[in-house]
């Protein structure tokens, strides 16, 4: 049975801001399988989830986040930006709480978005990762050149490609990032991009539907994971079989 993977984009950020701890768990809580969160390092060094390079549009402050130390960052938000090591650790002590409830649950699986962020920045992002014992259950999406960066870092990591054409990538680029996924806008997938990308042996992503009409269209397509913001109407579609329709979103 074709099973999708659904994906909660910076959490639940309808009901809570971005990004934090209380998105990521209110994400949890309405079935995400896994919480896609974006990481940018600050001056001194440590990775944080933030997907602007300033705090303006969040917290009110244009500051471009790599000028502040993670104790500024820390003070000018009240705590709310977590460090990434906080954040990987939260998820996994939530999931254990429901294991209790469901033994055998897996822990939610954890997409990094990686906005801009050059060879320096991707090496202390997979330090923090493979420090936290989350490797296993961590995956990594961006563009090309932040892919390679990963690739580069860590050999085994799981990588899903993000790409915004309907051109497929060029065979060298496959070749040197290896991605499991391809990571696509959902406006550009339909059943015959779907199928291509499978036949070239990976697995398809697509962001952000956000309509049930959409969401549908994209599971009749085949598709093998949907990240959204609305991630509960998501997992009520899939649990009721997602009635399958064709036609624009």
């Amino acid at each position: 049975m074709h099973t999708v993977t659904a994906v909660a984009h910076r959490g639940d950020p309808y009901r809570f801001r971005e990004n934090t701890l209380s998105s990521l768990r209110a994400a949890l809580d309405r079935g995400a399988d896994a919480v896609e969160i974006d990481v940018r390092v600050t001056r001194d060094g440590v990775p944080v989830l933030l997907h602007d390079d300033t705090l303006e549009r969040l917290w009110g402050d244009g500051r471009a986040l790599a000028e502040l130390t993670a104790g500024e960052v820390r003070d000018l938000t009240g705590g709310g930006v977590p460090a990434l090591a906080t954040a990987l650790m939260a998820p996994q002590e939530w999931a254990s709480q429901a294991a209790e409830r469901a033994p055998g649950a897996p822990l939610p699986r954890v997409l990094i978005d990686l906005p801009g962020a050059g060879p320096a920045a991707v090496r202390r992002i997979v330090g923090v990762v493979r420090d936290a014992g989350a490797a296993d259950r961590v995956y990594y999406c961006g563009a090309a050149s932040s892919m390679l960066a990963v690739r580069a870092a860590d050999p085994a990591a799981e990588i899903a490609l993000t790409w915004t054409t309907y051109a497929p990538p060029r065979p060298a680029l496959l070749a040197a990032v290896r991605p499991r996924w391809l990571n696509y806008r959902h406006g550009l997938v339909d059943r015959a991009l779907t199928e291509r990308v499978h036949d070239a042996g990976l697995l398809l992503g697509v962001w952000t539907p956000d309509t049930a009409r959409c969401m549908r269209r994209l599971v009749a397509s085949g598709v093998d994971a949907i990240t959204t913001n609305r991630v509960g109407t998501l997992r009520g579609l899939l649990e009721r079989g997602a009635p399958v329709t064709v036609g624009s979103s």
